[in-house]
Order: structure tokens, then C-alpha cells, then sequence
């Protein structure tokens, strides 16, 4: 038997699964908390060994990803915010990035202080369509550049210019990359390239610059950001479903909604009409999570009318309390019953801002009536067992969110964590992918 191991070191567990690359089937998983304290490695060696994938240095390859240390925060810089700026945040959001400053226009003093402020691995430079203004963009490299600007540069804007703003920046010190124009044409988006420039500045730059780990091994191994191998495993299952599909990931800080479209006559509306159709998308909900953020699901949840008063004090007192002690794991069923209801309220919210389109300042929505399959992941999920579909039935009966939900949508919980792992596989092993995520779906 020919298997493989996929791991996922995040902020707060390693998750391991041994994959039969025969069968396309799970053959044995394990979850450890992630060693950050001391060296991550320990606990994903431990957790491959106990999942069965052996030990370091065999036969088995391994492939990891990882949102440890807080992921990979991302900058857009763009031309302006209506167009490139908002392309430019779409794709960081896609390449798994969280996407911490959004600016649009020529950087001064201001804005560069501001950008310095947001913290970002890694910057995402856009501007202009190929061919058309480079005035903006190459105000903004050459401004970076005087700034002796240190944290990499992906440049992905007009074509026309961006081998010699690349070669503008690199003269100057900062690390940069050139990617392929994201939005090459009004209306057309074009991921694809910058999301690949993000992935490899992630791994190249910014695993071993949170110094999670002592030595390289660790940064060898990573092969994407978690959301980015998500995302992958995500578009995976779109093509098994054969149809619209919807994912929400409820963690312990952060809500990520997942959805993949078939492109048709949807892309209407003006906004993004000329920032281009989002098929797949993904947003990113950081004041929703199940432990840091617990206090912020209870809010929200109040201000979008989802619960009484009643339900807001008890939930008010548990949310404070998990949030003090995010190692908290509950063991009674009444606290089990707290944290779905907890993260049913946090993928219900998440889903609107979704399928609403508010997210970062946005109008563009999302039209998810035809969606196939809706899956509910994340750990309070998975624990949850049988009783994790109620977090998607809150989402499929929420008719009076503001959206419109699934005609005829099928839920599932990814009770054994395929998606990040079929993401991990889908380049090296596609045919396998496949098959790990239709198993998944008829756990």
C-alpha cells in the first residue's frame, strides 16, 4: 500500500491524515496541539507517528501545510479601490492570505506609515491594465523603493511596466517577484499567476522568518498556507459535486467561508463587472471564532437579530469564559451544546457578510441559490460528530438573513479533514484528490 502523509500545523493543533494514494481513502489521522512554544517540528513528528505515517526521513512523503504563527498576512496596494485594489484583495484572499491593509492610490507619507503599521509578510502591488495607466504603480514601486522597504513585494499589475518596476525594486533591495497582471483587462480577473508569486513568497520568505522551527527542515516541508491548500481542496470538490459549492471553516479565531461557482450569466452588477467575475472565493471573518472571538460571535449575532436576550446573557457569560481559556475542551454536554450553538451563530453571520457582499468594504454578493453541497469544517465541527450538521442547518434555514439561500442543497460535515488534504495532493496526485474528497463526502 502506496500512502502519504498531509498535515496541518495551525495556530492551536497539528492535524495529520495518512492517505492510501491506492485507494483514496484515509487510513488512520491524529491531532496533537502545535508545539509553538518549543519547535512545531515536535508536535507534527509526533502527531505523523501517531497517525501511523512513520517516522522522519522514511519512505512516506509528507505534505504540509501550515497557518502557524498567525499565517501569512497580506497588503494590497492598488491603482484604486473600486478596480485593482479590490481585485488585488480578492486574490490575497485566495492565495490564503489575511488580507490586513487594503490602500489605493499614490502612497505618501501618510499611507506608507499606515502600510508599515499593518505588519504584512508579504505586499501586493497592483495597478493599471496591461497596456493602460502605469503612472499609479510606478509611483508606488519607486516609493517603496526610496523607503528601503524590506518585507517581499509581489508585483502583479500593467504588464507594460512590471519588469522594470521588478527590477526597480530589486536594485534597491527589497525581495520581489513579478506574477502576471491581475486584472489584465476591465472585467477580467486573472488569479492564477500572482496567487501562485504569493504561495512561493510564503514558503521562500515568510515559514521561516516566524521562526516556528529551528533549522530548515520545517520550511522544506511546507508546501502552501492552509487557507491556500483549503481553497485548492475546495475547488477539488467543486468538480466531484459538479456544481455550485459552499464551505465554512469555523476556528477558534476566525470564520473562513469557502465558494465556488459554475460561471454563467451571474456576473452582473457593475462592481463586479469591472473588477472582474469571483468565481471562487473566499472571505475571511475575523472577529467570528470559537475561542479568541467568542465574544464578537455573541455580538454580532445580536446586532444581525439571532438571538433573544435571554440567549445573549447565557452565551454572553460561556463566550467571555472560552474566550479567557482558548485551551478550554468541553466535556459536558451542555457545554458541547454552547460551542455549536456558538459556531452555528458564527457560520450563519459569516455566511451573510458572504453572500451579502460587505466584506472589506465591498458590494459585489455572492448568488449561492444554486449551491449543491454545504460543508461545515473546523475543529468544534469534526468534535461535534453526528451533531455537527446542525451548524450547517443553521446556515440552509437562514431566510431571513438578507440572501438567498440554497434551493436544494445536500449538508456534510468533513468529519475526517479531507479538504486541506486533498488540496495538498491535488498537484502531484489529482486522480487521488478526487477520490478523497467523494469519499468524504459520503462519510
Amino acid at each position: 500500500m502506496r500512502v502519504a502523509v498531509c498535515a496541518d500545523v495551525g495556530s492551536t493543533f497539528t492535524k495529520v491524515v495518512v492517505v492510501d494514494l491506492d485507494a483514496g481513502v484515509l487510513v488512520g489521522a491524529a491531532s496533537v496541539p502545535t508545539t509553538s512554544g518549543t519547535d512545531v517540528l515536535h508536535g507534527l513528528d509526533a502527531a505523523v507517528v501517531a497517525a501511523g505515517g512513520g517516522r522522519p526521513g522514511g519512505d512516506v512523503p509528507w505534505y504540509v501545510c501550515s497557518s502557524a504563527g498567525g499565517g501569512l498576512r497580506l497588503a494590497v496596494v492598488g491603482h484604486e479601490e473600486l478596480v485593482t485594489a479590490r481585485a488585488g484583495r480578492r486574490v490575497g484572499l485566495s492565495a490564503g492570505a489575511d488580507v490586513v491593509h487594503v490602500a489605493a492610490g499614490r502612497l505618501g507619507a501618510a499611507q506608507l506609515s499606515a502600510l508599515r503599521a499593518a505588519r504584512p509578510d508579504v505586499v501586493l502591488l497592483t495597478g493599471g491594465t496591461d497596456g493602460g495607466d502605469a503612472e499609479v504603480v510606478t509611483h508606488n514601486a519607486t516609493r517603496l523603493a526610496r523607503a528601503r522597504w524590506r518585507v517581499p513585494v509581489v508585483v502583479a499589475g500593467n504588464a507594460a511596466v512590471g519588469g522594470a518596476l521588478g527590477q526597480l525594486l530589486a536594485g534597491a533591495g527589497v525581495p520581489v517577484t513579478v506574477a502576471g497582471n491581475v486584472l489584465p483587462r476591465i472585467g477580467v480577473l486573472a488569479p492564477d499567476s500572482a496567487r501562485a508569486a504569493i504561495r512561493e513568497v510564503f514558503l521562500r520568505h515568510v515559514i521561516g522568518g516566524k521562526r516556528l522551527s529551528r533549522g530548515s527542515r520545517f520550511a522544506r516541508l511546507v508546501r502552501a498556507a492552509t487557507p491556500d491548500a483549503v481553497l485548492t481542496g475546495v475547488e477539488v470538490l467543486a468538480g466531484v459535486v459538479g456544481g455550485d459549492l459552499l464551505v465554512v471553516d469555523v476556528g477558534g479565531a476566525t470564520t473562513d467561508v469557502y465558494s465556488v461557482l459554475v460561471p454563467d450569466e451571474r456576473a452582473g452588477g457593475p462592481g463586479r463587472q469591472v473588477a472582474g467575475a469571483w468565481w471562487r472565493a473566499r472571505t475571511v471573518e475575523g472577529d467570528l471564532g470559537v475561542r479568541w472571538s467568542a465574544p464578537q460571535v455573541v455580538r454580532a449575532a445580536v446586532r444581525e437579530r439571532l438571538v433573544d436576550a435571554d440567549e445573549q446573557v447565557v452565551l454572553a457569560a460561556a463566550a467571555q469564559a472560552r474566550a479567557a481559556e482558548v485551551g478550554f475542551v468541553p466535556v459536558e454536554p451542555a457545554q458541547r451544546a454552547v460551542d455549536r450553538r456558538l459556531a452555528q451563530l458564527a457560520a450563519v453571520v459569516a455566511v451573510r457578510r458572504h453572500a451579502r457582499g460587505a466584506a472589506g468594504g465591498e458590494r459585489w454578493g455572492r448568488d449561492l441559490r444554486d449551491v449543491r453541497v454545504v460543508v461545515a469544517s473546523g475543529g468544534v465541527v469534526r468534535h461535534a460528530g453526528g451533531d455537527g450538521v446542525q451548524v450547517v442547518a443553521g446556515v440552509l434555514a437562514d431566510h431571513a438573513g438578507g440572501w438567498a439561500v440554497p434551493r436544494a442543497a445536500r449538508p456534510v460535515v468533513d468529519v475526517e479533514y479531507v479538504l486541506a488534504a486533498a488540496g495538498l495532493l491535488a498537484v502531484d496526485h489529482p486522480k487521488v484528490a478526487r477520490e478523497l474528497v467523494g469519499w468524504g463526502l459520503r462519510r
